[in-house]
């Protein structure tokens, strides 16, 4: 071997022996950080185990007190349906289903409850003709222990219908004119259908200026009109027609002296001409007749 691959020998055998020395300290350093690692996410791990313990323990506690309590108070649902009942606001609802006694719905997630008698207007002979149909409603029962919850169609749409009879009422003026349909007819006059909704009377003596003996000889239902208001007294509104049509020039009537005589009918006894009125003296004879001169002078007085 030569001197030259000796040297090289040795050298590359320092270098190796001074790479070794510096890796200890490192990797002795990488397995205390490792270590130190290991040690501390266990203690965390163990920490966060008995505070989870700790804490469904505190959750038992406080779910079967709560459960002798009843349900929270501050329910936000059916603090909603409390509010509702109040007030009696009208709400959107849609009947799903049919049910013994009546028909349902869902309201923020709850099943409600509405009676046959209050699911519409009117009675309902067959209910499964009300599945589907979205109307309004009202809260009339909110027990928030028992999650009952009872609503009323029929109590909505009444206060509906009251609301837009007012409004319509507002309308119905004594001087307005308005348009109709003949609703129905009766013998002392005929109820029209305005077209705002309310109904008025047409008495038989407000059709015409011309005799009517009975309404349906010149009208007939169904038939549009026009009327005019002349009276609302108690939700009660007065119509006629008459009162659009010109009245007819009224006849002149002779004056009494100048009516020619009447000819006197069959059976009649003629007419007496009337006597000429006659003065009248009463006078009574007393019978007795005097001179003296006391009862001359008796009737005279003296100043």
């Amino acid at each position: 071997m030569s001197q030259v691959t000796e040297v090289k020998e040795e050298i590359i055998a320092e270098v190796q022996e001074t790479a070794k020395e510096a890796a200890e300290p490192v990797a002795e350093a990488a397995e205390n950080v490792a270590a130190q690692a290991v040690t501390e996410l266990s203690e965390k791990a163990e920490g966060a185990k008995e505070e989870a313990v700790e804490t469904m323990a505190d959750l038992k506690d406080e779910l079967e007190a709560s459960l002798k309590q009843g349900p929270p108070t501050d329910d936000p649902v059916w603090a909603r349906f409390e509010e509702l009942l109040a007030s009696k606001e009208a709400i959107p609802v849609k009947i799903e289903a049919v049910v013994k006694g009546g028909v349902t719905t869902t309201i923020d997630g709850i099943r409600a409850f509405i009676p046959a008698s209050k699911a519409a207007l009117s009675h309902v002979d067959d209910l499964e003709t009300l599945k589907g149909l979205e109307t309004e409603a009202v809260v009339i029962t909110a027990e928030r222990a028992g999650h009952k919850l009872v609503l009323s169609v029929r109590d909505a749409l009444r206060r509906k219908e009251k609301a837009n009879r007012a409004a319509a009422m507002a309308e119905c003026v004594e001087g307005a004119v308005m348009e109709g349909t003949v609703d129905s007819l009766m013998d002392y006059g005929a109820f029209i259908k305005l077209n705002n909704g309310v109904s008025g009377l047409l008495h038989v003596s407000q059709i015409s200026y011309e005799r009517v003996a009975k309404p349906s000889d010149v009208l007939k239902e169904g038939d549009p009109i026009t009327v005019k208001i002349i009276g609302v007294k108690d939700g009660k509104i007065s119509l006629s027609k008459k009162a659009l049509e010109e009245a007819p020039a009224r006849k002149e009537r002779a004056p009494r002296g100048d009516r020619p005589e009447r000819e006197p009918r069959e059976g009649e006894r003629e007419r007496r001409p009337r006597r000429e009125r006659e003065e009248v003296f009463n006078y009574k004879e007393t019978g007795k007749a005097s001179t003296s001169l006391g009862d001359l002078l008796s009737g005279i007085k003296l100043d």
